[in-house]
This record gives C-alpha cells, sequence and structure tokens, in this order.
C-alpha cells in the first residue's frame, strides 16, 4: 500500500475523468427520443385466466 501513498493523486484524476465522462454521456441521452420511441410499441396483451400456471393454488397440507 505504499504506492498508494505516491500516486493517490493519480487516482482522484483518473476518479474525476470517469464523472466527467459519465456526466457528458448522460447529457447526450434525450428522453424526449425514448418517449417518441415508445408510443409506436404495443403493450403485451396480458390475461388473468392463464391456464398454464406451474404455481399451486394452495399449499399441500399432509
Amino acid at each position: 500500500m505504499e504506492w498508494l501513498k505516491d500516486y493517490w493523486w493519480l487516482i482522484i484524476i483518473v476518479l474525476i475523468g470517469i464523472f466527467i465522462n459519465t456526466i457528458k454521456a448522460l447529457n447526450k441521452l434525450s428522453y424526449k427520443h425514448y418517449l417518441e420511441k415508445k408510443k409506436g410499441i404495443k403493450p403485451i396483451p396480458y390475461s388473468d385466466d392463464d391456464e398454464d400456471d406451474d404455481w399451486p393454488s394452495q399449499p399441500k397440507q399432509n
């Protein structure tokens, strides 16, 4: 752990670089584009009367 005493400033610079690049990447995201794209997707129909249910409805008692 001696190297940590000598090169602590390098670790700080790397972490700051990662932080700055993360913020840049998040700023490039467009939530408006995502919402526009999501409007075209149709939801999967769901029916509650599924006959292929693998879970037992009541636990079996001995």
